[in-house]
């Protein structure tokens, strides 16, 4: 099969190749991939600033597809189904945070795309309890980016409970954010959305999605406008989804006395500066939010298939796996909100060029 390969570290050093296609034994299952979303840990291990790779390594850890074919011990997928899946390939299974099927903290785990080949491919692998079948109110070109909306629920209400009437700051308008942003739209939150002058267009296309407000922090002092906008009290949550260190300085100036910055985005090195004496005496809170876990995906595909999320929206660029360079060309300019591979073209390229 086609596989785009990490073949070392460093930048790059990406290779589009044959590799056998995996045979699946057990409770294993073979999904030919249609769609396969770019994330920015996949852009982080191109330039080679992810320390979590196991390489070599097929990228990718957002996807949809097709079953192909099944392990003896699978019992509820059957070959022939649209499905997606989480991220997780393999745990130790008996851990305190296995035990609360909290995978996303198990130190042992195995994720798709970092530790065990991902979906940059024309089948990957993955294991039947992660696997999540399709209605048909969610297409597969909407469920290959079922992950990074997930992540957005697992931290607006698992994480934390926001609620209606809530304000919520988002620093980062990228896929993660603007997911994020419908989660936070449909629980009756505020949200007020930040970036950078070029970002302008994603900006434009939140306030289409429903955000409140927007602010160019280039053009704007976005600590002033949040008082203005809160009667000077401050945000209830700000949601970090940028992973820039320069954008993270002033979060904590951003929330009113109390409240809570919860931290989504990975950053390439640990040199972030955050005024940690507001955290005592502001009483601020601080939490992390990691990935996702099962529960977590049940709600996201109730909420994609309500249409309380507009994943479609977000999908602007769509190119065949032997594209792949201009498509990591476009999602690092920023250029598009969500870029997608289609390593498969049995279903046509939807939005394509």
């Amino acid at each position: 099969m086609k596989a785009l390969v990490k073949t070392e570290p460093g930048y790059n050093k990406m290779v589009l190749k044959e590799i056998p296609t995996p045979v699946p034994v057990a409770d294993e299952v073979l999904i030919k991939v249609i769609y396969t979303g770019i994330c920015g840990t996949d852009i982080h291990g191109f330039k080679g600033e992810y320390d979590r790779l196991k390489m070599p390594l097929v990228l990718g850890h957002e996807f949809s597809g097709i079953v192909e074919s099944v392990g003896e011990n699978v019992t509820e997928v059957k070959v022939g189904d649209l499905v997606t899946s989480e991220t997780t390939f393999s745990t130790c299974g008996e851990c305190e945070n296995c035990q609360k099927k909290e995978y996303n903290l198990c130190l042992k785990r195995q994720g798709l795309g970092s530790q065990v080949n991902g979906s940059f491919a024309e089948y990957v692998l993955s294991r039947e309890e992660s696997v999540h079948l399709l209605n048909d109110q969610i297409t597969l070109l909407e469920a290959s980016i079922t992950e990074p909306i997930a992540c957005g629920v697992h931290a607006s209400i698992e994480k934390v409970q926001v609620k209606t009437g809530e304000t919520a700051v988002i620093i980062g308008p990228g896929p993660i954010g603007l997911c994020l942003s419908q989660v936070l739209k449909g629980l009756g939150a505020t949200v007020i959305l930040l970036g950078i002058t070029q970002d302008q267009e994603r900006l434009n296309t939140a306030l289409e999605l429903g955000v409140d407000d927007i602010i160019d922090t280039q053009k704007e002092d976005p600590v002033t406008k949040i008082k203005s906008l809160t009667e000077g009290n401050g945000a209830d949550y700000c949601f970090e989804c940028s992973g820039a260190a320069p954008a993270v300085v002033h979060a904590f100036d951003y929330l009113k006395q109390k409240g809570t910055l919860i931290q989504m985005g990975v950053f390439a090195k640990n040199d972030n500066l955050l005024d940690l004496n507001s955290i005592v005496q502001r009483e601020i809170n601080v939490i992390g939010s990691r990935s996702q876990k099962p529960s977590t995906w049940e709600i996201t595909l109730d909420l994609m298939t309500q249409k309380k999320i507009d994943a479609r929206k977000l999908i602007t660029l769509i190119l065949p796996l032997d594209r792949w360079e201009e498509a990591f060309e476009a999602a690092i300019a920023g250029s598009e909100i969500k870029v997608v591979l289609q390593p498969n073209q049995e279903i046509p390229l939807e939005g394509s060029e």
